[in-house]
């Protein structure tokens, strides 16, 4: 862009003006920032269907299984006979060098796992008998053995698995997803949230929202069976055209206010909203309609059995939205931290896996049947693990220095474990992957370059990860 440099008699009255004049004309320079960085916010603000990926993509979309509250990797997918020979006795010294102080009970006995282990599929991955109906999918699982993060409690712990980072204000990992490569689908939300009840998250809607980008990548948070976009549809009476009308009205006062406060992101975000809502009367109550699938499928989610039907109804949920072009879509089990078992571990894990496990099974087979298990990522996982140490005496404690998280489907290798936890299972030990490196190989696997994918806030190039992290490459078939 040129500019004609006014006579240095006539006033200068505006900020570029005053910027090409400056300092012998360099102050252009900084007038080329400012325009530079005013044309990308500009693009990031801006809608978009599709966005071209940095490279040929494995996955489309993502369906995220949150286990809330660390689900034990120990009484699960990462048997420990060691363990079980040592159960009663303290941990040994030689543990306790990189322990950090504030987790577990360091002088607690150890606590013994009560599961039975298979080994199952061609593959003969371990799984426990609390989850059976996954152990017959292990062939489209790669184990990750070796997650590890920093965060310590919930609150950080889900924090950083959701947004990369144990503190708040960042944007979430759907949101940076949402902002690399759009929306295939103009009249659904690009990323939505399911939750088992109705408690909140630890940490709230920060799990799933923007941070420093435009509110526009948020996640939205469906609601209960009877209406899951609530306020959804108009008032009885009220037709397409008066609806219409309504909202022109509503969006011209919206956009006057708008452009004399073109910094709040929010009302950009809520003026796109209300475009979505009334494109989402038309598509989004059919894609939610769970009558229209057969009772056969609804069975095979376990929508058949009360302690299964909730799970079941939000991943048959999933497969509908990501089979209409959602492209990120998150389940909590567990919502609240029900999975954090500091006490009666047994009773606690055995009502959530049993809650569970049919429904996720049930996803992967029908996901699979219908040819989408190629294009979509699963992940199951939590914030962290558990100790082997005991807490309360049939519990355990919080264990973000080891766990497990298992991904399947949007072109991962199926029938592979990855990494090692020690013989105790306290600390990853082989092929370590921290939060930031599955991040990294999440957005890898969707044709993402972790390095490129890049939001300048305050004149900082913001990545996901940090500037840390690499992705797993292995995982991929």
């Amino acid at each position: 862009m040129s500019f004609v440099r006014p006579p240095h008699i006539e006033k200068l009255l505006n900020r570029r003006d005053f910027l090409v004049r400056g300092g012998a004309g360099f102050g252009a320079l900084a007038l080329t920032y400012l325009l530079e960085s005013e044309r990308m916010l500009a693009a990031a603000a801006a809608p978009a269907s599709t966005r071209p990926a940095h490279f040929p993509a494995k996955a489309k979309s993502v369906i995220f299984l949150f286990m809330e509250g660390g689900p034990s990797h120990l009484d699960t997918f990462d048997p420990k006979p060691k363990l079980r020979e040592m159960a009663g006795q303290t941990l040994p010294e030689s543990f306790r060098k990189n322990l950090i102080t504030a987790m577990g009970e360091v002088e607690s006995p150890l606590l013994a796992d009560k599961r039975e282990w298979k080994q199952h599929g061609k593959s003969g991955i371990w799984v426990s008998n609390w989850l059976p109906h996954i152990a017959e999918c292990v062939d489209d699982l790669a184990v990750i053995r070796s997650c590890w993060g920093d965060g310590l409690n919930h609150a950080n712990g889900v924090g950083q698995m959701n947004t990369g980072s144990i503190l708040g204000g960042r944007p979430s990992l759907g949101s940076w997803v949402n902002y690399g490569l759009g929306s295939e689908n103009q009249n659904l939300p690009a990323f939505t949230v399911l939750c088992d009840n109705s408690s909140n998250v630890i940490g709230g809607p920060r799990n799933w929202g923007a941070g420093f980008m435009p509110a526009t990548y948020q996640g939205v948070r469906l609601g209960a069976a009877t209406e899951p976009f609530p306020n959804l549809n108009p008032p009885r009476g009220i037709g397409d055209e008066q609806q219409r009308g309504k909202l022109d009205y509503l969006l011209e006062m919206n956009r006057q206010h708008a452009e004399a406060h073109p910094e709040a992101s929010e009302l950009d975000a809520r003026i796109r909203s209300y475009e979505l809502a009334f494109r989402m009367q038309a598509e989004a109550p059919e894609a939610v309609d769970l009558a229209k699938e057969t009772e056969a499928t609804k069975k095979l989610y376990g929508m058949d059995d009360k302690e299964t039907t909730v799970f079941g109804r939000n991943c048959l949920l999933a497969r509908r939205l990501v089979e209409r072009g959602v492209r990120f879509v998150q389940l909590y089990s567990g919502t609240g931290s029900k999975w954090d078992a500091h006490s009666k571990i047994e009773q606690n894990h055995t009502a959530l896996c049993r809650a569970t496990d049919k429904p996720i099974a049930g996803l992967l087979r029908d996901l699979k049947s219908r040819g989408l298990l190629d294009s979509t990522l699963v992940i199951w996982g939590g914030e962290f693990g558990r100790t082997p140490m005991s807490e309360k005496g049939d519990g355990r404690d919080h264990n973000p220095t080891g766990f497990t998280m298992w991904m399947a489907g949007g072109g991962v290798k199926g029938g592979q474990v990855i990494g090692e936890t020690d013989e105790l299972g306290l600390y990853a030990t082989k092929d370590r992957l921290h939060v930031h490196d599955i991040h990294a190989t999440i957005l890898h696997l969707m044709g993402l370059d972790h390095t490129k994918l890049i939001y300048r806030h305050q004149g900082r190039p913001e990545r996901l990860t940090l500037n840390e992290g690499d992705p797993y490459t292995k995982i991929a078939g």
